[in-house]
């Protein structure tokens, strides 16, 4: 088997916050607990769930913007999660991300030639002499002309800077770039232009993603792989077609019965989720999603379940699903 380009295990995040009027109550926020997982090169990994499951974390960690309270991130044999800022910079050349809103954070006295030219400068990808040249394949890579390099960030639409947020984020000449919500914030009609820029990139460059989405449709036309996250853990990760084709933990297929239809038949059986999702402060113990989930036993409640590969490349963490063909309690006797 090919070597993973970065390989993730037991990844934990807490974030320490204060609670109260005064803030006289110190408690701990939970937002990535016991994660792992391999990123081959070339793939596109995508991570879905609800909004706060901890997916962005997820990103800020592999490529050490935010540290890992615990676990590894190895990076071309190198802990990456254990470095300070001074180590990671020979890595940050290779690491690369694309925010959801390129506009907080293209600086707005920069015009787009000199935000391109930073970070090339930057890391003496080249003389200031070959800048020019290197400018106008930054800016012809990602469908803009050349004298959007004079331009500032607010002469440009949505479409247009987010292209210079990839162009950016292509001027290191990375290998792995985490999307964080790349085009949440996009018209629809933009979206599909994005999304077909960074397959185009994928192939052109030999490039690696890790995909953060909520739009499921999305996530199905351009994702190798798929996670999907709950409450800070991995509740299945699977081949796409796979877990689109046969979702086996129960939180998979609530979120993938309500993605909208046109079908009638399919809008009256969806399944729908009881309560709120549990608070990071305080997630439930066993498995984090018993509190909502309608096949949940006894054991669920006492156990965490670990993610076990029940297929080729399909793994779920749920007590009930031991195969692709025993998906319930019925099935899987407690």
């Amino acid at each position: 088997m090919t070597a993973p380009l970065l390989s993730v295990r037991g990844l934990r995040k807490e974030f320490p916050v204060r609670l109260g009027a005064f803030g006289d109550r110190a408690a701990t926020v939970h937002a990535l607990d016991d994660l792992s997982l391999d990123i081959v090169e070339g793939e596109t990994l995508s991570l879905v769930g609800e909004s706060g499951c901890g997916k962005s974390t997820t990103g800020y960690c592999l490529l050490n913007i935010q540290r890992p309270s615990a676990g590894s991130v190895v990076y071309k044999g190198t802990d990456i999660a254990r470095l300070d800022d001074e180590a990671m910079r020979p890595f940050r050349r290779d690491l690369q991300i694309v925010f959801q809103d390129p506009y907080s954070t293209l600086n707005p006295r920069m015009t787009i030639g000199e935000a391109l030219s930073e970070p090339i400068l930057f890391h003496g990808l080249a003389p200031k002499a070959a800048l020019p040249e290197r400018l106008r394949q930054l800016l012809a890579d990602v469908g803009l002309s050349e004298r959007f390099a004079t331009r500032y960030p607010h002469e440009l639409s949505g479409g247009q800077r987010q292209r210079v947020a990839i162009a950016r984020a292509l001027a290191c000449q990375p290998r792995f770039i985490v999307c964080d919500e790349a085009i949440s914030a996009l018209d629809v009609s933009v979206q599909a232009q994005i999304l077909n820029l960074l397959l185009d990139l994928q192939q052109k460059y030999r490039l690696t993603y890790l995909f953060i989405a909520h739009d499921l449709a999305v996530v199905r036309h351009i994702s190798d792989r798929v996670g999907v996250m709950y409450l800070g853990r991995l509740a299945e990760l699977a081949p796409a077609e796979a877990l689109f084709a046969r979702p086996l933990h129960p939180y998979t297929r609530a979120l993938l019965s309500a993605v909208p239809t046109t079908d009638r038949r399919t809008a009256t059986t969806r399944q729908r989720l009881q309560g709120e999702v549990p608070s990071p402060l305080a997630p439930p113990s066993g498995c984090r999603f018993h509190t909502r989930c309608p096949q949940a036993r006894d054991l669920c409640r006492t156990a965490v379940p670990a993610l076990r590969e029940v297929a080729p490349g399909h793994a779920t963490a749920c007590h009930a699903v031991t195969s692709p063909t025993a998906t319930n309690w019925e099935e899987t006797p407690a």
